[in-house]
């Protein structure tokens, strides 16, 4: 991440308050509240149909209208071999799914890591978290 710049500004008494009870709730600052609800603005903007869900911790860009999180298009155009597979098998619009196209080739590192981590091995998951356990078929 590049190095932030110094900016000021005067927010109203409203959205100041907001943005400290967000800062107070989840142990930030508001300078950092500020930088990740200008971060997802920005590319809402930039990529109109996209927006984010999840926790703090746990952000993501999804396709609205959808449901599917941006990384499981991905995932799943790959796996399905084409748009039109995956088009043609569930409810997703072509137009949806290059939507979720252009937005990965702005930001590849973030949703091959998301790919990533779902491709995880369920054993090594389980090793991680005592209590996860690994069903199977029978």
């Amino acid at each position: 991440m590049t190095k932030s710049v110094p900016f000021s500004i005067r927010l109203p008494k409203e959205l100041d308050e907001a943005v400290s009870a967000e800062a107070r709730r989840t142990k930030r600052s508001k300078g950092s509240i500020l930088v990740g609800l200008a971060e997802e603005a920005h590319r809402m903007r930039r990529f109109p149909g996209i927006g984010f869900k999840g926790d703090d911790w746990d952000r993501r860009a999804w396709v609205m209208g959808s449901g599917w999180d941006v990384w499981e298009v991905i995932q799943s155009v790959r796996d399905f071999g084409s748009t039109e597979a995956l088009v043609e098998e569930f409810s997703l619009t072509a137009d949806q799914v290059a939507l979720a196209q252009a937005y990965y080739r702005a930001y590849p590192d973030e949703i091959d890591a998301l790919i990533a981590e779902n491709r995880r091995p369920l054993e090594a998951i389980a090793r991680e978290n005592p209590t996860f356990q690994v069903l199977t078929g029978a």
